[in-house]
């Protein structure tokens, strides 16, 4: 054994205390009054989860508010500001500003990470390249894939195809789209389905953003999940109109989307920044409310999306503020979906991004955390720290609790 962690509580049994032994960078036992010759580390009766998951960040863009105006706030503006500062990139740009962020993640207990990539003639393969720098240098401590998807559109954007293409080639393990920002949406949709079929990749795409619910891209999505089987393989992010359907309409949905195959992403701090800004009073919130999708057998997952750029201008890049931020947002305050609210940043993000090797379980890769609280429930309630975080078997993080430092008076002044 190389490592022991004693009194350790589970994310499914907190009610008790376990220890958990590492051997070569997996869980080699799970139980009480684990022995042997190793280094100890005493949990404290602190909730010991996998580590956090990111499906959906931007880390090619992030870091750029300096760069930027943010005087509307509205997506269009957002696009059309990242594009203009975009072709301006470099590789060591992207890779600078990327490592603020990455750095930010692992602070806060992210193991994994899928990062929504860029490409078009703009900025070729410039932020590409920086990342996949990323990728390699951070890997002692999170494990990073990088989805390319064409913001600016595809089908009347010429080149852009090419340059999907070639990341792909290149090592970009899933693809993604963003079919409102193309003259032909669904021609877009399908062109993503035949690359991620020649790959053999999955399909993270930006979807059904806005408010008006006549029309829904997510059915056309399901629809082609299930022509080509490729459903578990297919995540759709932000779709916020399903935030203005009706209940009826929301449970149909759900279930052609569990049918299907077809998780979804709410981007809870990006969602609700930039949604409502056509109202100038009783602005609606626009996050779709994720745990109602669970009820009919959706995946679902929480993430950050973007940090400190004009989709999004702020973020620690802290998992558990977005599943407390989604909390407060849909009203959620039963035990049972704060509980879930965690698992949405935790197991449910790594069964979206198709990990054989997470989890707590003999065998598995030894990347998890200590949470600074007993149970999930109130790890999101509180918003407790990351005491520290292991990645295959290796201590990647050390947070040291906050410490009251009391009078020595003793007149309580």
């Amino acid at each position: 054994m190389d490592l022991i962690i004693t009194n350790a509580r589970l994310p499914d049994a907190p009610e008790q205390t376990v220890d958990i032994a590492v051997a070569d960078g997996r869980i080699a036992a799970v139980g009480p009054g684990i022995t042997a010759e190793a280094e100890v580390i005493d949990a404290g009766g602190c909730l010991v989860s996998p580590g956090f998951v990111e499906t959906h960040i931007h880390l090619d863009k992030s870091c750029i508010l300096d760069r930027c105006a943010s005087r509307r706030g509205d997506l269009e503006e957002a696009i059309a500001e990242v594009a203009k500062a975009k072709k301006d990139f470099t590789p060591d740009d992207v890779y600078a500003r990327g490592r603020r962020t990455v750095e930010k993640a692992i602070s806060q207990g992210t193991t994994h990470m899928r990062t929504h990539l860029e490409v078009d003639p703009g900025i070729g393969l410039r932020g590409f390249e920086g990342v996949l720098k990323l990728v390699e240098d951070y890997r002692w401590a999170i494990d990073i894939q990088i989805c390319v998807f064409p913001q600016e559109g595809l089908l009347n954007n010429p080149g852009t195809d090419a340059l999907m293409v070639e990341a792909l080639r290149r090592g970009a393990k899933a693809v993604g789209a963003a079919p409102y920002t193309d003259t032909d949406p669904h021609g877009q949709i399908d062109r993503v389905f035949e690359m991620a079929r020649a790959f053999d990749v999955d399909i993270d795409m930006h979807l059904d953003f806005g408010s008006d619910t006549t029309s829904l891209d997510l059915e056309y999505v399901c629809t082609l999940a299930e022509r080509f089987g490729w459903g578990g393989r297919v995540a759709i992010g932000h779709v916020t109109k399903l935030a203005y359907v009706p209940p009826a309409r929301m449970d149909e949905l759900a279930r052609r989307m569990a049918g299907a195959g077809v998780a979804l992403t709410v981007l809870p701090s990006t969602d609700l920044f930039l949604m409502g800004r056509d109202r100038d009073h009783a602005k609606t919130r626009g996050v779709t409310p994720a745990h109602l999708l669970l009820q009919h057998g959706v995946n679902c997952s929480l993430s950050t999306n973007n940090v400190l750029n004009p989709f999004t201008p702020f973020g620690d890049c802290s998992q558990l503020r977005m599943a407390n931020l989604n909390a407060n947002i849909c009203h959620v305050g039963s035990a049972h979906d704060m509980a879930e609210c965690f698992h949405m940043v935790t197991r449910r993000p790594a069964r979206l991004l198709n990990l054989p090797d997470y989890g707590l379980e003999v065998g598995k890769s030894a990347d998890f955390v200590i949470i600074d609280n007993a149970t999930p429930r109130d790890a999101v309630a509180e918003l407790s720290p990351v005491l520290a975080a292991f990645k295959r078997g290796r201590r990647t993080l050390t947070r040291e609790r906050a410490r009251l430092h009391f009078p020595t008076c003793g007149c309580g002044q």
